[in-house]
């Protein structure tokens, strides 16, 4: 029979990578007071990485050594076991579409959920609360969303023209026929983009 440490090990080695593990899901081999005490060890053993309170991941192992889980892998498996949504900041929206060459030095992502801070060794992640609008969209569509967010009323109208031309005929039909849910400004200037014809 396996000890406390090696079956919390032997389920880390089963999930894919930046799987999340939580002391909660153990309880039934253990007091809690035990189970802390082994999620404890095998951090600071380097075997698991804490990220948040009551948060942990699976280090990733390579030919090149160990390293965090990609943090859009930890902050997707986090989103996915708490029923949110999470997409990348404007920011690297922005980058992504080719409104911006900025290049965000800190991994941000929007969620519908609470806020949070991640660890993930030397980096850190932020998850920010996101309003309900900047979600609502899919795809590419919601995508552009929150690169237009970012870029902000001042450049809105250049980076709609330049948006038009990168996103597929559907996905902009879907940027089009979603503005009632989007603040006003930007409402205003993708219908006029539209009415461009």
């Amino acid at each position: 029979m396996n000890t406390l440490p090696e079956s919390i090990l032997l389920h880390a080695r089963t999930l894919p990578e930046g799987g999340t593990l939580s002391p909660k899901e153990f309880l039934h081999l253990g007091s809690r007071a035990a189970v802390d005490q082994a999620f404890s060890r095998l951090s600071k053993a380097g075997q698991l990485l804490r990220v948040a309170q009551g948060i942990y991941v699976a280090p990733v192992s390579s030919r090149f050594g160990t390293r965090a889980p990609a943090p859009e892998k930890v902050v997707k498996a986090l989103s996915e076991q708490n029923g949110e949504i999470a997409v990348p900041h404007g920011a690297s929206a922005a980058n992504t579409l080719g409104l911006t060459q900025q290049v965000p030095t800190r991994e941000v992502y929007l969620t519908s959920g609470r806020t949070r801070q991640l660890k993930l060794g030397r980096s850190e992640v932020l998850v920010k609360h996101a309003p309900r609008w900047m979600l609502a969209l899919t795809e590419q569509a919601g995508t552009a969303v929150r690169a237009l967010a970012w870029m902000g009323p001042a450049h809105a109208s250049q980076s709609l023209a330049s948006l038009r031309h990168a996103l597929s005929e559907k996905e902009w039909q879907t940027l089009v026929s979603g503005r009632a849910t989007l603040p006003s400004w930007m409402a205003q200037m993708i219908g006029r983009e539209a009415a461009r014809g």
